[in-house]
């Protein structure tokens, strides 16, 4: 049962803006030291423009490593906004409303963060657009529609706009309570503007209320099929290991096990710095835990179908990519410690009920969650790379550089700084919303109990 929001409107408009309208001491100390890190990912990016891949570890028949890996890993970590928010709101689920705007958040600068690798990865950046436009009009050359590398920068754009403007029609209401509490002149002009006239009039109530719905509903093809077509960036490949038919639903159910985790991490960790112990409850994070539950077992029977599908055919580099993934070279320690991050340690936690309900223990099974998908996709991209091929010699061989770490660390420094300037900025919690649950609220008396009960028009 959700425990209730049981403080008054001036308080939570308080509380809940607070860090919007003052400035603590720590958040430049923080701010600084997760822009460091984005610098040094940025200073290892202009120094591979100057002596190309090889200066991140790159060699044939290797050619792609720790930045498509973070590509993979960032684009799933975006769909958990929008599969929690969209599909709770559609439900009508109440214990939503906390949740909601820190999902779609993470959902946002991991989009960003993700667009950046593919960039990156190309090795000659101002060439990228030749993905999605034709290059060389007096010739005639266009690009290859049949390629997902095609597909891949619609389907991201599409998505990251719609994401946007989801964000922003539930921001709405927000901006107009920040506009009405600012004091300064410039930061009551900001707001009013962002705010739109929002005034709460029951026709805007009304618009708001229906468009959120709309674009719940129309964000929710997107989402299944972003990560489906970067899924058959491998799976349109003739490589062994990769060219498989499971791989759409097996990357989005892998997508939304890692997204629900750092979704879960992020709201513990938003909950103690801001200090929303009120409005985050134990409660919330349960319920993030029994979708997890959920989630977890149906990613893991898409992992055993493509590894038993892998077998099936008996087709003798298929097989010879797996043996390698499971006992050839550093890949059994990666395997070992992938499945019990991932799958065996933190899924039987969760079924515990006080694991669920603590704060401490489901940070630390998500985190080990991210950690086993990451490792996941590690183990997905650059085995199938190694093996030899018809046009090869030998066996391949990688070798990860500081760089490729520098590069891992700077994404996830780039994503916590977004989060935390929006903070700064714009209401991380949808106060309207939880206001709004308040209002809908009412006391039941069931048996000797009287519990929370909603009543919906």
């Amino acid at each position: 049962m959700q425990e209730p929001v049981t403080v008054d409107d001036q308080t939570a408009d308080r509380e809940l803006l607070d860090f919007v309208m003052r400035t603590p001491k720590w958040f430049f100390g923080s701010s600084f030291a997760l822009a460091t890190g984005v610098l040094a990912g940025l200073l290892v990016f202009l120094t591979m423009l100057n002596w190309g891949l090889q200066f991140l570890g790159y060699s044939h028949p290797v050619y792609w490593g720790f930045l498509i890996v973070n590509f993979v890993f960032w684009i799933g970590i975006s769909h958990a906004g929008v599969m929690i928010s969209a599909i709770l709101r559609i439900a009508q689920a109440e214990w939503r409303r906390p949740v909601t705007r820190a999902a779609e958040i993470v959902t946002v600068f991991s989009l960003f963060t993700a667009l950046i690798f593919p960039i990156i990865h190309s090795g000659r950046p101002w060439r990228t657009l030749y993905w999605a436009f034709p290059y060389d009009w007096m010739r005639g050359m266009w690009p290859n529609p049949r390629s997902p590398l095609v597909w891949d920068p619609a389907a991201i754009m599409t998505y990251l706009t719609s994401t946007i403007l989801f964000v922003y029609i539930a921001l709405l209401p927000d901006l107009a309570i920040a506009r009405d509490r600012a004091t300064g002149p410039v930061r009551n002009a900001i707001f009013s503007v962002l705010a739109m006239g929002f005034r709460g009039t029951s026709r805007q109530w009304r618009i708001q209320a229906i468009a959120g719905i709309l674009l719940s509903a129309l964000i929710l093809p997107i989402f299944v099929s972003v990560h489906s077509i970067v899924s058959w960036d491998f799976a349109v490949t003739l490589i062994p290991g990769w060219h498989s038919t499971t791989f759409a639903p097996y990357f989005v159910i892998g997508a939304v096990h890692s997204g629900v985790s750092a979704v879960v991490m992020a709201m513990i960790v938003i909950r103690k710095i801001f200090k929303l112990q009120t409005y985050i409850t134990a409660d919330h994070i349960d319920s993030l835990a029994r979708l997890l539950i959920a989630v977890a077992m149906t990613w893991f029977f898409f992992l055993m179908l493509d590894f038993f599908f892998g077998l099936y055919g008996t087709e003798p580099a298929e097989v010879d990519t797996w043996m390698r993934r499971i006992f050839e070279g550093p890949w059994p320690v990666l395997v070992i410690i992938f499945a019990l991050c991932a799958f065996i340690i933190p899924v039987p936690m969760w079924l515990f009920s006080n694991v669920r309900r603590s704060f401490k223990w489901m940070f630390v099974t998500t985190l080990l969650v991210n950690i086993g998908m990451w490792i996941e996709r590690f183990m997905l991209v650059v085995p199938a790379l190694e093996r030899k091929s018809s046009l090869t010699f030998v066996y391949g061989d990688y070798t990860p550089s500081l760089s490729e770490f520098i590069l891992v660390l700077s994404s996830f420094c780039l994503v916590g700084l977004g989060v935390l300037v929006f903070a700064k900025v714009l209401p991380l919690m949808p106060v309207a919303d939880i206001k709004e649950g308040k209002i809908l609220r009412q006391e039941m008396k069931i048996g000797r109990a009287d519990v929370p009960a909603t009543i919906r028009e």
